[in-house]
């Protein structure tokens, strides 16, 4: 009877708040993305990278002219197994060669050359979804001596393992339909100083695309570190900015005046890639990592965010510099060189899969509620927040209220409402909030963080 008596009191709140709002646990499963999740292969994934692999050297000032090796010939068969991939789309995935031609830059160019971004674009199936979602990875290698173009460099971590994901992506994903546009790419240029991807992000700016998210995976097949011997197979690191690369003086005032330095765009997408990845993903921890990439270090994504777009990095937990930027070589009974035997392919599988289940679930959603506020024209304990729907796209079948403490790094709290109006019984002094968009199956737009308004 004391059980039952407890059991009744802990219920007593939810039902007395029921009439205003339902508190739902949010992250509903959708059995499509487990099925796409559970065809993404280890095995696909070896092949890809000892292919990549296989072609000598990918550095971006390497040959052109060799159907064997060289930058040229890698970039060729990407192309060639992404078109057979795009067999399976009706003709909604389309494969190309974006071109871009650099004058010497006096550090790491030092001849003109033509580089080129391998692109695959699945098309959304709804002409009125605009929303297009990239995910990347380096076709390019590099050595020791970042100049040298001739020596082995295989790259099978350094980032075949990243091109592989995008890959194998693209084959599972492509018999599929999404409302939105998915875009797959492998990008030239990184190692030269992230040279493919401004290409791209300046694109997109130009043609004035809506890029809601982006994700680059780079070093992301390795599960053991070499200094500390850690094997870690279970964990992976999403690093975002916090503070927006693109901020402008008007949205810098308001970021301070209501203390959201750890809410800005690319912060809510790596919440997302972490509540998405492991609801789908077993025995796998996706790590947020607050800072825009390793320490002095930087990644394909940053191009995108100085140019306003919102975007992030994956990239595995303890990486092997025995294996990264060095020359392949034995030395005193060590193995050097970024070789495929030193890829964990079950492990890069798990992070393909976090991939996967990230991107399907948010091109499946609808676009995020617009003119998110938090009204203070009163002071109370109580929190109201109003929005709109999207104006484009799906209309939404509800919207998720979430709320953490300001102290938590992930959302603890998910309210579910049909209206675009909600009064919490919790005060915007203690607490965070955001709405996100939701379809009847429960796939969640991004989380928008209110703006105060009356």
């Amino acid at each position: 009877m004391r059980i039952q008596r407890l059991t009744v009191a802990f219920l007593l709140p939810l039902a007395f708040f029921a009439p205003a709002f339902a508190q739902n646990p949010g992250g509903q499963s959708d059995p499509l993305i487990h099925r796409m999740v559970n065809e993404i292969t280890a095995s696909n994934l070896e092949a890809l990278v000892r292919k990549m692999a296989g072609y000598e050297t990918r550095h971006s000032l390497s040959t052109t002219k060799n159907d064997r090796k060289g930058i040229g010939a890698a970039r060729n068969w990407v192309e060639g197994e992404l078109k057979k991939y795009a067999a399976a789309s009706g003709g909604r995935l389309t494969v190309a060669q974006d071109p871009f031609v650099l004058p010497p830059d006096g550090r790491r160019v030092n001849r003109p050359v033509e580089m080129r971004n391998v692109v695959a674009t699945l098309k959304g199936t709804d002409p009125g979804d605009d929303r297009v979602l990239i995910v990347s990875g380096h076709l390019d290698s590099r050595n020791s001596d970042i100049m040298d173009s001739t020596g082995k460099a295989p790259g099978a971590n350094d980032d075949a393992s990243g091109v592989a994901i995008v890959m194998e992506m693209a084959r599972v994903m492509a018999g599929r339909e999404f409302p939105c546009t998915i875009l797959f790419m492998a990008v030239q240029g990184e190692e030269q100083g992230l040279l493919g991807a401004r290409h791209a992000a300046d694109r997109m700016k130009a043609e004035k695309r809506n890029v809601i998210a982006m994700i680059t995976n780079d070093i992301i097949g390795n599960s053991l570190s070499d200094e500390t011997n850690l094997r870690d197979n279970t964990h992976v690191r999403v690093f975002s900015e916090g503070v927006p690369a693109a901020e402008t003086e008007e949205m810098a005032k308001l970021r301070k005046s209501i203390f959201t330095e750890n809410d800005g765009p690319a912060r809510q997408l790596a919440r997302y890639i972490k509540e998405t990845g492991e609801r789908y993903v077993d025995q796998m921890t996706v790590e947020l990592v607050y800072r825009n990439d390793r320490f002095l270090r930087g990644g394909d994504h940053t191009p995108f965010v100085q140019a306003g777009f919102t975007a992030v990095r994956m990239s595995e937990m303890n990486e092997n510099y025995q294996q990264q930027h060095q020359n392949v070589r034995l030395e005193k009974t060590i193995q050097y060189g970024d070789l495929p035997e030193f890829v964990d392919y079950e492990y890069l599988r798990k992070n393909a899969a976090v991939n996967l289940a990230t991107l399907a679930n948010l091109a499946l959603a609808p676009a995020v509620p617009e003119n998110v506020g938090i009204v203070t024209a009163n002071l109370t304990n109580k929190t109201t927040l109003r929005w709109e729907a999207p104006q484009k796209g799906a209309k939404p079948a509800g919207y998720h209220v979430r709320m953490r403490a300001t102290s938590s790094p992930t959302w603890e709290k998910t309210f579910f409402v049909k209206e675009t109006e909600t009064t919490l019984p919790y005060s915007k002094d203690n607490y965070l909030f955001a709405v996100q968009s939701v379809d009847g199956q429960g796939h969640e737009s991004l989380a928008v963080i209110p703006q105060p308004v009356r």
